[in-house]
C-alpha cells in the first residue's frame, strides 16, 4: 500500500473510532494520542521468562537497546495485557513481563499482529523494532515492534 493508502486508511480508522466512541484502543484527543493507549496497571506482579534465542530480549531491554536494535528481528516474551482489535488492519497487542519500569513506560511493549491473543496469555512475539514511530494524531511510540508473529 502507497503513502496515500495507508493516511487513508489511518484516517477512517480515527472516524470510525470517533463516531463509534472506540476511544478506548487510542484514546481521545484530550488524552494525548499514544497516552491513551495505554495499557492498565498489572493486577499484581507480573514474572515471565525471557524468549530464547539469539533476538530474544526482555520489554525493558528493548526499551534500552531500541537504538541498537531498530529495524531488527527481535523475540520478546511477555504476558498480554491488553489487546486492541482491528485498528489500520492490525491488532495492538501490549505485553508485560515484569521487566522495566512503569513510571517510565519501559514495562510495557506494543506489538502489532494479524494474530489475536487473548488477555492473560504468555506469548512470545517475534517482528521488526521501530523507534519513534510516528502513526500521526499524535500516535507516537517510542518503541513498538511491527508485523509479529504471536504464539503461545
Amino acid at each position: 500500500m502507497n503513502r496515500f493508502g495507508k493516511w487513508v486508511v489511518l484516517c477512517v480508522s480515527i472516524g470510525a473510532l470517533a463516531l463509534l466512541g472506540g476511544t478506548s484502543a487510542f484514546g481521545d484527543a484530550a488524552s494525548g494520542g499514544s497516552e491513551g493507549a495505554k495499557a492498565p496497571a498489572a493486577s499484581g506482579p507480573i514474572k515471565v521468562e525471557k524468549a530464547k534465542g539469539a533476538d530474544a530480549y526482555t520489554v525493558s531491554e528493548i526499551h534500552e537497546k531500541a537504538g541498537k536494535l531498530e529495524k531488527k528481528t527481535v523475540s520478546v516474551r511477555g504476558k498480554v495485557v491488553k489487546v486492541s482489535k482491528g485498528i489500520m488492519g492490525k491488532n495492538w497487542v501490549h505485553l508485560q513481563d515484569g521487566s522495566g519500569d512503569a513510571g517510565k513506560g519501559t514495562n510495557n511493549l506494543v506489538v502489532t499482529s494479524q494474530d489475536v491473543p487473548k488477555v492473560g496469555d504468555v506469548v512470545t512475539a517475534k517482528g521488526t523494532l521501530y523507534k519513534d514511530k510516528d502513526f500521526g494524531a499524535g500516535y507516537l511510540y517510542k518503541v513498538i515492534v511491527e508485523e509479529a508473529t504471536v504464539k503461545q
